[in-house]
């Protein structure tokens, strides 16, 4: 993986392809596909509709709608910028949470090594808007889909891509399908050391690991430049607990290093030994950790992934960001807010929203009411006394105080938990500044 700065696929035929499909997401016409756009805009490109800076409540939207701040947005894309150069971490965010090229541009812009995708779909998506890092934290055993990475690498010398191997078994279904496909360039590949006993994927002991990197040094097919694992499986996480489990990963590296197992790496042209870790809850015992790296054969590409901070949210990650325990760091902003209108005001203790599972995320938390936009007058007030109690297919259920002002037709505004259920609920997100000016739709691909 030759010259490891950031880019921001803007290179060769990827690149081309990249730039072309981020114009084109900005011709694509407006019309039903899209909930919550304003039904007079059918017929206008994304582009125009951006050029219109309608207002979200005022400009014809329907609701519910789900907005992002475009303040909070930019300031967190900057913040995990500086917090990755300041440790002096690379960065390739996980991708499945937006799964948005727009947001995946503007990450790379802030200095993002590459994206990290989870499985193949995801790749291809990346691979149609020109990102030319890819890190697949994942394993990836799929006949058809390692045949369709063989001709992206084989088409596109400036293609980097990297991927999770765990088992004996996973290389060789690995070796078969590439040496079928007539692979002309080795997939590079990193072992994944499980975060214990009880946790998700990965090789559970160091034996284990070597026996599969022993295996990926007999395939013709594969390359291995590192290790990597998601700190986030350790079981009963503590800190502790986690930074002992990034100890052995570090260790891992550092005797694969002194076994010989990275030779096939090139230092003179820029190549890096891999060390991948990094979730969006213990970043912090990542970059501690992290700073604690040997001094290997080669130079070390340090590689955090966590993904949910670009929108942060209300709930989850609220409590979980590391930046509660570094608030010296800095701090994340939440971006989403969905809005849903009283559609029903049954009893004073009770009123229905227009929103529900189909809108909103509700698989760690309930939304939150926090603000009351008057059906009235437009004037906004904290929702003091509503709160979301149940969630149907398509209604917010509500319980209010007594003396609660809600009436049918107020919007409700609400925070979210858990941004990769939140996005996925979307195709076409307005990106709305503090004064509700619409400056630009964010486009998914889920």
């Amino acid at each position: 993986m030759a010259d490891e700065r950031p880019v921001a696929g803007t290179a060769g035929s990827a690149g081309t392809a990249g730039s072309a499909g981020l114009a084109g997401l900005a011709e694509e016409r407006v019309d039903h596909r899209f909930k919550a756009l304003p039904p007079d805009a059918d017929g206008l490109t994304v582009a125009e509709l951006a050029a219109e800076r309608r207002n979200l409540f005022t400009g014809g939207f329907t609701t519910p709608v789900l907005a992002l701040s475009a303040e909070s947005v930019a300031h967190n894309l900057a913040l995990l910028e500086t917090y990755a150069e300041r440790h002096g971490l690379a960065f390739a965010p996980h991708g499945k949470t937006s799964m948005s090229p727009q947001l995946f541009a503007r990450q790379l812009e802030h200095g993002a090594w590459g994206i990290t995708a989870a499985v193949p779909h995801q790749a291809r998506v990346y691979r149609a808007f020109g990102i030319q890092r890819i890190f697949l934290a994942n394993e990836l055993v799929d006949e058809a889909a390692l045949t369709w990475l063989a001709g992206e690498l084989a088409a596109d010398p400036d293609f980097r891509f990297v991927c999770y191997v765990d088992s004996v078994r996973g290389v060789e279904l690995m070796d078969e399908a590439l040496s079928a496909a007539g692979a002309s360039r080795p997939v590079d590949v990193v072992v994944e050391l499980g975060a214990g006993e009880g946790a998700r994927t990965g090789a559970r002991t160091e034996a284990d690991c070597a026996a599969v990197a022993d295996a990926v040094a007999a395939a013709g097919t594969l390359r291995l430049v590192g290790v990597a694992g998601y700190e986030g499986e350790v079981p009963e996480a503590t800190g502790e607990r986690v930074r002992d489990w990034l100890r052995r990963l570090v260790a891992l590296a550092a005797d694969f290093d002194a076994a010989g197992r990275f030779t096939a790496l090139d230092a003179g042209a820029g190549e890096r030994i891999v060390i991948s870790a990094g979730g969006s809850a213990w970043f912090d015992a990542v970059a501690h950790v992290f700073a604690e790296i040997p001094e290997l054969s080669s130079p070390v590409l340090k590689l955090l992934r966590s993904g949910a901070y670009v929108s942060h949210d209300d709930g989850h990650y609220r409590h979980l960001t590391p930046f509660n325990r570094v608030p010296e760091e800095g701090a994340l902003q939440p971006s989403f807010r969905l809005w849903a209108q009283v559609v029903s005001r049954p009893t004073d203790e009770q009123a229905f929203l227009n929103a529900g599972k189909r809108d909103a995320a509700y698989d760690l938390d309930l939304p939150q009411a926090q603000v009351v936009r008057s059906g009235r007058d437009g004037s906004v007030r904290v929702a003091t006394g509503i709160e979301i109690t149940g969630l149907s297919d398509q209604h917010a259920w509500v319980r209010t105080d007594e003396g609660a002002e809600l009436e049918v037709g107020d919007w409700v505004g609400m925070g979210l938990s858990h941004p990769c259920t939140s996005f996925d609920k979307w195709q076409l997100i307005p990106l709305v500044a503090a004064d509700g000016t619409v400056t630009d739709y964010i486009r998914t691909f889920f």
